[in-house]
């Protein structure tokens, strides 16, 4: 006990005594000073005392399904700079093959109390996942936001690039060069962005006179290795430009085209999806959709901050705009 007072006074830098008030329910110590306590004991991995176990902590579960796509990251750096200046503090939870699952994240922020949780990617986005554990915080009332996918039945505030004018932009750019053999390189059948974007490219081929055959829409896992694959399988049946669900997805894309033998974008034309760190630095620079990650990010905590307020926040989806980003990956068609 002696030696937990004395690092969890270290950590807040208050005295022993300050500490102990705070652990036996005592008065005498400010609020400020009752919750850097409370989350010191949550950082350091101590339990709380027992009659203190009802009172949520100030850590806020940030999950994320990976980080080698550098749009996770990124996401993961606004929202974590934006809860720590709200005074927060982030954990961060990402998810490796054959590691913690995403339902045994949620029971350990549950067992931490924490007082809210963002999910940026993950099952919610999979229609035909189990969406069992999302269903634990919502009958605990402590608040949680999506990014980029609701869930249907849970009344998650929800935060979005919108995928249907990232498609249009991107449809529109290479129809513009030119490009009437346009393929779509998407993630699995049941995730719910690609199949806006799906929804979105079949409207956008109709309105331009165009046909989108079926043969022309290939389906991965978000990797370079994934955008390859598919990717390799559309250049084959004649495709001259490529939309593609990421960025990832989209350097796969290239490098397909590549070992046959075809030059881009004087052959062949590839589009991305997030303009994710570095992509302007690919050889060539890739043209991409973008989405605003430092928008979509601060509006997410903003929401969940409201929410840990008790504050009234519009349920449903907010949807950001996306900005098409030209660079070398697009040109016209070769006649």
């Amino acid at each position: 006990m002696t030696r937990r007072l004395a690092l969890v006074a270290k950590e807040v830098g208050v005295s022993e005594a300050a500490v102990s008030r705070v652990l036996n329910g005592k008065p005498g110590v400010s609020e400020t000073t009752r919750q850097s306590v409370l989350t010191a004991l949550d950082v350091l991995g101590y339990e709380r005392p027992t009659q203190l176990g009802g009172k949520r902590s100030r850590l806020v579960g940030l999950v994320l399904p990976e980080l080698q796509n550098p749009i996770f990251p990124a996401f993961g750096e606004v929202m974590g700079g934006s809860l720590a200046q709200q005074g927060l503090t982030p954990v961060l939870c990402t998810q490796t093959k054959g590691g913690v699952s995403e339902a045994d994240y949620v029971d350990l922020l549950l067992q931490q109390q924490v007082s809210g949780v963002i999910f940026a990617g993950g099952l919610f986005a999979q229609a035909d996942a189990s969406h069992e554990h999302y269903r634990q915080p919502a009958e605990r009332k402590i608040p949680v936001v999506l990014v980029n996918a609701p869930i249907e039945g849970l009344d998650f505030p929800c935060v979005s690039c919108d995928d249907i004018a990232a498609v249009e932009l991107a449809w529109r750019h290479l129809a513009s060069l030119g490009h009437c053999d346009i393929g779509l390189v998407l993630g699995p059948e049941d995730h719910i962005p690609s199949r806006r974007k799906l929804i979105a490219a079949r409207a956008a081929a109709s309105v331009a006179g165009m046909v989108l055959p079926e043969d022309f829409i290939e389906r991965s896992m978000f990797s370079l290795e994934g955008g390859q694959l598919s990717a390799g399988r559309l250049w084959d049946r004649g495709v001259t430009g490529v939309i593609c669900a990421s960025d990832p997805l989209a350097l796969g894309a290239i490098r397909a085209a590549r070992r046959r033998g075809m030059a881009v974008p004087d052959d062949v034309s590839v589009l991305g999806f997030d303009d994710s760190a570095f992509m302007n630095c690919t050889d060539p620079p890739l043209s991409t959709v973008r989405q605003p990650i430092e928008a979509m990010g601060l509006a997410a905590v903003d929401l969940l901050c409201a929410r840990i307020q008790g504050t009234h926040t519009a349920h449903g989806e907010l949807l950001f705009e996306p900005e098409l980003v030209v660079r070398g990956s697009t040109a016209r068609r070769p006649l």
